[in-house]
């Protein structure tokens, strides 16, 4: 007796077209003879799709590319000579096609509208890496007190210095040319802030109307690091000869990486040596005759821009007064120190009793002194006043004799008279 196996199961690796009939169940099951000489249709071979194929599909629309090393970007880190990879190209959009030519359809000598500026302006992705922001300021000139008035209002959207993406912004003033030193002048340091408002005044003290013709202001922002070095953001450049005298000017202007040279005069003096003219500095002096105590008052009032003379870039100034011919220890008068300074302020008075008769024939020497502890003081500048003075010293000798009662305050510049024998030249 023979058993007939039945047949396998279909293959469930591909799929089945099933054959195409309008017959019923019934009538198939009722005629299999029928279904025995039908033509059936010959199954499809399976689709064979590897694993990467697989996960490929709408993943990479495009050719796999190769990954850089970082050393391509890092030419130093090669043993063997390389050249750099190429600069990064910007991407410029062309515009629609008109007429078969690109530019909108523009012809030649046609200006483009404003659109264009606007678009390149998109593009240039460097934009944001030389943007420094903006210092807003005022200056006014009051040349009757020979004072600049520099006031800093504020800084909108500087460079982030810091890790946490803000800085700590504070102004430096300097005059150019001229020893940063005694020209410096410095805002309070905000924190933590790209938009610093500071709204405060800095004054420049001995400004005369020669100097306005030939220096220039330079403001520096700058980010203050504790742990480190202050950090350079951005400055600008303002000429003094453009800024007319008692006028109040408005300045909002975008900082800028200016290289910064040091100054010839920025270098520092060793004590005791020869300082030129023009880098000795000037005094303030104020002289007043008083009719009723038959005295002579002698003010000083302030230095400005003094020589440096100690090796940390400052001095300690005094200023020694001396009116000849010699009266004796009253003839002889001295101010205080003034510790680490430049622009020392004294406001101190002192007091001759000589008559008027006699004024005239008296010569006032005042000079500026760096205190050096157990060693000679340094002399940095003097002048004379006097009958025998010319210039502004003569001028401002006179104006005290012509008016009595009245304090009469004349900046002068200090030059080598006074200095002791062994300071002066051959």
């Amino acid at each position: 007796m023979s058993v007939s196996k039945p047949p396998p199961p279909p293959s469930t690796s591909h799929l089945t077209i099933p054959p195409s009939s309008t017959s019923t169940p019934s009538s198939s099951a009722s005629s299999p003879s029928a279904t025995r000489h039908s033509t059936a249709l010959p199954p499809p071979s399976p689709v064979k799709i590897s694993m990467q194929e697989h996960f490929a599909i709408n993943v990479c629309p495009g050719p796999i590319l190769p990954i850089p090393q970082i050393s391509d970007f890092f030419p130093r880190f090669h043993d063997y000579p390389c050249t750099p990879p190429p600069p990064r190209e910007k991407k410029i959009l062309k515009e629609e096609t008109f007429n078969g030519e690109t530019g909108g359809g523009y012809k030649d000598g046609e200006r483009r509208g404003d659109n264009d500026g606007d678009r390149e302006e998109m593009l240039d992705s460097d934009d944001e890496d030389t943007y420094l922001g903006t210092l807003e300021f005022n200056l006014l000139f009051d040349q009757e007190n020979n004072c600049l008035h520099c006031t800093i209002h504020k800084a909108k959207g500087l460079k982030a210095m810091d890790s946490n993406g803000l800085a700590d912004p504070y102004v430096k003033l300097h005059l150019l040319p001229g020893a940063s030193k005694a020209n410096k002048l410095r805002t309070k340091t905000l924190k933590n802030t790209l938009n610093p408002v500071w709204s405060e005044t800095l004054v420049y003290h001995g400004i005369t109307a020669a100097d306005m013709t030939t220096k220039t202001l330079r403001l520096c922002v700058c980010d203050m690091d504790r742990l480190g070095r202050n950090e350079f953001i951005g400055e600008v450049r303002v000429a003094l000869k453009k800024l007319r005298e008692g006028e109040s000017k408005r300045y909002n202007m975008g900082l800028e990486r200016i290289t910064q040279n040091k100054e010839a005069n920025n270098q520092m003096v060793e004590p005791g040596a020869l300082v030129a003219e023009e880098e000795r500095g000037r005094i303030l002096v104020s002289l007043c005759y008083n009719t009723e105590k038959s005295c002579l008052l002698v003010g000083i009032i302030r230095c400005a821009h003094l020589a440096a003379m100690d090796s940390n870039g400052y001095s300690d100034p005094f200023v020694k007064i001396f009116l000849q011919p010699d009266m004796g220890k009253k003839s002889k008068n001295k101010t205080t120190v003034k510790k680490k300074t430049l622009n020392p302020e004294f406001n101190e008075e002192f007091s001759y009793d000589v008559p008027v008769d006699q004024l005239a024939k008296k010569t006032l020497e005042i000079s500026v002194w760096d205190y050096d502890l157990g060693m000679s003081n340094d002399f940095i500048g003097g002048v004379e006043l006097g009958i025998n003075a010319s210039g502004e010293r003569l001028k401002h000798w006179f104006e005290c004799l012509k008016n009595k009662g009245k304090k009469v305050e004349y900046w002068h510049t200090l030059t080598q008279q006074g200095a002791p024998p062994s300071d002066k030249p051959d």
